[in-house]
């Protein structure tokens, strides 16, 4: 089982943004989140520049996605996130 199945912020199918895995409700791709996370954005900018996103969604990929990824990606998104939430709550 992919460890996204149980997130139930976010869903996945083949018909839509190609079967990428979206927030919940939206064509907003999970990645977009960690990509502008990666290059500077807080989670702040990222909820204005797709508000259709809510912030619980955005939680839960974080507490889903981040102890998962590349200590090297991990860091990124420490320090991207770091001004705009807790994120010691959402790395392990």
């Amino acid at each position: 089982m992919n460890y996204w199945e149980t997130c139930k912020a976010v869903e996945r199918h083949p018909e839509k943004v190609g079967g990428a895995w979206v927030f919940r409700g939206t064509r907003v791709p999970v990645s977009a989140l960690f990509e502008n996370l990666r290059d500077g954005a807080t989670v702040e900018q990222f909820l204005e520049w797709f508000p259709g996103v809510e912030r619980w969604k955005v939680e839960a990929a974080l507490d889903q996605g981040v102890p998962r990824r590349t200590p090297e990606i991990r860091e990124e998104t420490r320090r991207g996130a770091k001004n705009a939430i807790g994120v010691s709550r959402f790395l392990c």
